[in-house]
């Protein structure tokens, strides 16, 4: 059992994972799926205002992206000791909630509520911006973190990567380690 001294070191440590995960929330996904669609849309409903049908879709997309967003940056705090920003990297490799489904969970919520605003507002400029907002993240995921977690986590990444896409979850939750 853990000393007190060693739990109350992890628990400083996860407040200041969550406190920096915090500031990165507002900073990326803050940008990318707030204040970019915004910009390109004041938040104004197209003309014509899209079909109530299509409009009911976006509600619980926006929703669960945001649900699947905040959870795994909490992840990133309680579960990696660490935060998503590249400056503050977790120090466990994050595998628990929508990790086991899929590695990228945070780049597909923040990529379903920028499609989820386009459903709602009707604007085919959200769409295109979702696709390329998409495309760069995936780049990035790809080019940048998939080989810094390698060299970071070795064996236990690799297993990992293995067994969860990247892009396209599992039916089933993975249940390895």
């Amino acid at each position: 059992m853990p000393g007190r001294d060693e739990r109350t070191t992890k628990l400083l440590t996860r407040l200041v994972a969550a406190a920096g995960s915090a500031v990165w929330l507002a900073l990326a996904p803050g940008v990318v799926a707030g204040a970019i669609p915004w910009w390109l849309t004041g938040w104004r409903v197209a003309a014509p205002a899209p079909m109530w049908g299509i409009r009911a879709v976006a509600v619980p997309l926006i929703i669960a992206a945001g649900f699947a967003l905040l959870s795994g940056f909490a992840d990133f705090a309680i579960d990696g000791l660490g935060t998503p920003a590249p400056l503050a990297p977790p120090r466990k490799l994050v595998v628990r909630h929508a990790y086991r489904y899929v590695r990228n969970p945070m780049y597909l919520a923040v990529a379903s509520a920028v499609v989820g605003q386009a459903l709602w507002l009707g604007h085919m400029s959200l769409v295109v911006y979702a696709a390329a907002a998409g495309l760069t993240m995936a780049a990035f995921a790809r080019w940048v973190e998939e080989p810094e977690l390698q060299e970071r986590f070795g064996d236990e990444y690799t297993r990992y990567r293995r067994a969860v896409s990247g892009w396209l979850p599992r039916l089933h939750s993975w249940e390895g380690n």
